[in-house]
């Protein structure tokens, strides 16, 4: 039996009871499914057909999962740290324990190629370990003396908080943003995407299975308007993170307004990638060709902008042409297969849309622009490359969030800072010289939450992890998240020997 019918036919196992049995939530340490309750169905990218009903969690259903986080917070909170790091360590011994499982359902529910999701696990588990490693520490504050008083600093849990992730690559995000909440001591309430629910409800059964108490962890599948409102306005929660749209998190922080929410937002990008004459030209032309096309072209920080300095523009395009041309679309659980079908109907006819927008605009289509209709009735989009663009054009300035790469040319150093940083988002960028003064000054110019120098998306689990302008608040990653999970105490302690003021003897 060859990789591929392995695959097809183990993943078929997996998602028999999805399809036989409506998806419900997890609240307060049960799985849930209302009688009559409303749902929809979950279709699969590769065929748009049904891999099962999903229900659509109600206002009820997310004010039940609010309290049940709210009512497991004291116990959760006060368990020493040493204890979450075990129970945690334990839950990514879980994940291991099912990669094959989370892989194939994943790679079915969004898409994306069997070739990145089978890391899908590794990375969720390394997620829950880093965190759960720093557990103990999470409190720890910073001392600081003075001649007659010292203050010291401690870390307190926030309390329950709303997660929102989003259906790119819905597991690893998920345990990225949850399993540092856990470690905090939080509590936590997610509200997955209603378009990928399969995979968090994986992580729901381990959740239940690693042991943790009843309430700690709750699940909510539905849609943005009704369960994630709720998330957002509910007085227990106390912070929202959200993986997502630019839009969304507007809309999030609107409704958390009235409880004054601490919101962190991990939102959209029009990332650059500049490449100048002087760099190591197969590297650049690798990371380009990955930073776009793998996972579908469906990742945050993609480098969707490739800058190219025009001294070397014509040759670096001939390449990239070639590299494009022969990428492999096709079924996402075909280990061969580089590029899948885009998640949804919806998002695939947007895709489109640019190739349209495109040649009005001026463009070329110089790779790519059609649809793979060869490939049967899933969401399948061949990998595009448009040239002759210029800044001011949509497919520049709007998040496409496909396989689409969009090709300026530049001459001086600063032409390419000002077409960089001419965006309303500043996620990541991508920088690719031998000079290493160069390389200096651009990643201080340059108006990005993360930069990388001479590499693709590198991922550092202690490194801050976020955007500016309309690409986020906050950052991920380290320290950074206990910031966001945990409150900060300041306490002073008098040596007994300063003069304090006397007023009214």
């Amino acid at each position: 039996m060859s990789s591929f019918s392995h695959n097809q036919e183990t993943a078929e196992r997996y998602l028999q009871r999805f399809q036989q049995n409506t998806t419900g939530h997890f609240i307060n340490g049960q799985m849930v499914s209302s009688a009559g309750a409303e749902s929809y169905e979950n279709l699969s990218p590769i065929d748009n057909e049904s891999l099962g009903k999903v229900l659509a969690g109600s206002a009820e259903d997310m004010d039940a999962a609010c309290v049940a986080a709210e009512n497991a917070f004291p116990e959760w909170r006060d368990m020493p740290g040493q204890e979450r790091k075990k129970l945690l360590n334990h839950f990514a011994d879980l994940i291991e324990a099912r990669a094959e499982e989370i892989a194939l359902v994943e790679s079915s529910d969004c898409g994306q190629a069997i070739r990145f999701m089978k890391q899908a696990a590794i990375r969720g588990a390394a997620n829950f370990r880093f965190f759960a490693d720093k557990a103990p520490e999470a409190q720890n504050g910073l001392a600081l003396h003075q001649a007659e008083h010292t203050n010291y600093t401690l870390r307190s849990p926030i309390g329950p908080v709303g997660i929102i992730t989003p259906w790119n690559t819905p597991f690893m995000l998920a345990t990225w943003k949850i399993a540092p909440a856990l470690a905090a001591g939080c509590t936590i309430v997610h509200k997955p995407a209603e378009l990928t629910p399969l995979s968090a409800m994986l992580l729901a059964e381990i959740a239940h299975e690693a042991g943790l108490p009843a309430g700690v962890w709750n699940t909510v599948n539905g849609f943005g308007e009704t369960v994630g409102k709720r998330l957002s306005e509910h007085p227990a929660i106390r912070a929202v993170a959200l993986v997502g749209e630019s839009a969304t998190g507007s809309h999030i922080m609107r409704q958390g307004a009235d409880t004054l929410k601490r919101v962190h937002f991990e939102l959209g990008g029009k990332n650059p990638v500049i490449v100048f004459d002087d760099a190591d030209f197969e590297r650049a032309l690798d990371a380009v060709v990955f930073m776009i096309y793998s996972l579908n072209g469906q990742r945050c920080t993609s480098s969707s902008r490739l800058l190219i300095q025009n001294s070397i523009k014509d040759k670096f395009l001939a390449a990239l042409e070639e590299r494009v041309k022969n990428l492999t679309v096709g079924h996402p659980l075909d280990p061969n297969t580089e590029v899948g079908p885009l998640v949804h109907k919806g998002h695939y006819e947007k895709v489109m849309s640019y190739m349209d927008i495109a040649k009005q605009d001026g463009a070329t289509v110089r790779v790519g622009g059609v649809a793979r209709k060869d490939l049967g009735a899933g969401n399948y989009v061949s990998p595009t490359l448009f040239t002759e663009a210029d800044n001011s054009m949509r497919i520049a300035r709007e998040e496409i969030f496909g396989p689409v790469l969009t090709s300026i040319g530049f001459d001086t150093e600063e032409e390419a800072i000002a077409l960089a940083n001419d965006t309303d988002y500043g996620l990541s960028g991508y920088i690719w010289t031998n000079n290493s003064g160069r390389a200096m000054r651009m990643a201080r110019a340059v108006e990005a939450g993360m930069l990388w120098v001479n590499s693709e998306n590198n991922r550092n689990l202690p490194s801050p992890f976020g955007g500016i302008k309309m690409s986020g608040i906050g950052r991920d990653g380290g320290d950074y998240s206990f910031d966001f999970y945990m409150e900060t105490k300041n306490v002073c302690i008098a040596h007994g020997t300063h003069k304090v003021p006397v007023l009214g003897a």
